[in-house]
């Protein structure tokens, strides 16, 4: 699908992308995959996301191409004001602006949301960052690691395997971040058709990750005093591991009552039901640690396979576990057609996990290859009604950087 073509259910919004790394080009990923034109704002240097991990060659890692996909790539040197005032003119066409450059910064730039707002009322202006315009912490730096850290992760994850604290195998900081900002977008947009006025959007990782890790690990800490500390036991139980079968490992969540009476009978377990410690939910939460031991003695004497074939009969949920390379042929994403392709005119074929929600009239779909650096720049200074001789000015410049 080429970026001119019908979108999906964001075709016609125009949002001007002044994001790097990871949070901020996935929240716009998402909305170009929805069917939105992204026009992603670069400096000189470019994203440093263009330098993260392997990639064909220097400036297009295989990170920069999944998280930039479908988007126009224009390049500014917002340290001089011609290319300030080329984005201003942009933005007044725009109808979302998102950024995650700290706010101070950005008023000293001149385009602070009080500024954008005067050209473009109807502009809603997205402040991307680790903490937040607000607070204490506001305007100080932040990657996912650090976010992991104060939010409770590694402790976490210290408790439940018994060894030092260590950081998830996964940018999750960013990447739930980056979701809640395309959602926050979608209802701000949302809110704009409707009263056709703009507003500021603020998102913080600090306060995203802190109400993600604290959904279920409140427990007893929502009450007035509190019934326990706040920490879900099940998830830190040391045994809530994957079973060891015979030959492997599985995935199984033996949760409800049903689920139990089915599994102690392809056991040949019965006295599991009457287990005083297992008889319900809330007691089979109490003993965790028992209840996952006791199914762990019991797995052990069948393959995977059998297993397999036994609890997905029962309806009792479980799986084999995957590697990341197990994904990419997975029969089920290969049936639904999860992973697309798109041509690149000079790295040849790229492949991307797609879009996850289906749409039965206004389909998602990745809308092209990723950009290289400044490709559309004069493309949508002319598109955007920028002045002939500044459009001149600015490509001048960016030659002119290019040979130095």
């Amino acid at each position: 699908m080429s970026i001119s073509e019908p979108k999906g259910a964001l075709d016609g919004v125009l949002v001007l992308d002044m994001t790097a790394v990871v949070m901020g080009p996935y929240c716009t990923q998402i909305l170009s995959d929805l069917g939105a034109d992204v026009i992603k704002v670069e400096s000189p240097e470019g994203d440093i996301a263009r330098e993260i991990g392997p990639g064909k060659r220097k400036g297009a890692s295989g990170l920069f191409a999944t998280l930039n996909r479908g988007k126009r790539s224009i390049e500014l040197d917002l340290k001089r004001p011609e290319a300030v005032d080329a984005l201003l003119d942009l933005a007044q066409n725009c109808d979302l602006f998102v950024h995650s450059t700290r706010p101070a910064a950005m008023a000293r730039l001149g385009l602070s949301y009080q500024r954008l707002a005067k050209i473009n009322p109807r502009l809603v202006y997205m402040n991307l960052g680790g903490f937040g315009k607000n607070g204490r912490y506001a305007g100080q730096p932040a990657y996912d690691d650090v976010i992991q850290g104060m939010t409770g992760v590694p402790l976490l994850e210290a408790r439940a395997s018994g060894n030092e604290p260590r950081y998830l195998a996964n940018i999750m900081a960013d990447k739930v971040s980056g979701i809640t900002a395309a959602y926050a977008a979608l209802a701000a947009l949302y809110a704009q058709q409707s009263s056709g006025l703009g507003q500021e959007v603020d998102v913080s990782m600090f306060e995203t990750m802190s109400a993600f890790m604290l959904t279920e690990h409140m427990t007893g800490a929502v009450f007035d005093p509190p019934s326990s500390e706040p920490v879900y036991k099940r998830l830190i139980a040391r045994e809530r591991v994957p079973f060891r079968t015979a030959d492997g490992y599985i995935a199984a969540t033996i949760y409800t009552n049903k689920q139990v009476h089915r599994f102690s009978d392809l056991a040949d377990r019965s006295d599991l039901k009457n287990d005083p410690r297992f008889v319900d939910v809330a007691a089979r939460l109490t003993h965790v640690s028992e209840w996952c031991q006791a199914v762990q003695n019991i797995l052990t004497g069948k393959t995977t396979t059998q297993w397999l074939a036994l609890l997905n009969a029962a309806e009792v949920p479980a799986a084999r576990i995957n590697s990341t390379q197990d994904l990419l042929q997975d029969p089920h994403l290969l049936e639904v057609g999860f992973f697309q392709s798109v041509q690149h005119p000079i790295d040849g074929t790229m492949t991307f996990p797609g879009p996850s929600c289906q749409f039965s009239k206004t389909p998602a779909a990745i809308q092209g290859p990723p950009p290289e650096k400044g490709q559309h720049t004069e493309a949508v200074l002319r598109e955007f009604g920028v002045p002939a001789k500044l459009i001149e000015q600015l490509l001048m410049e960016q030659q002119l950087q290019g040979v130095s």
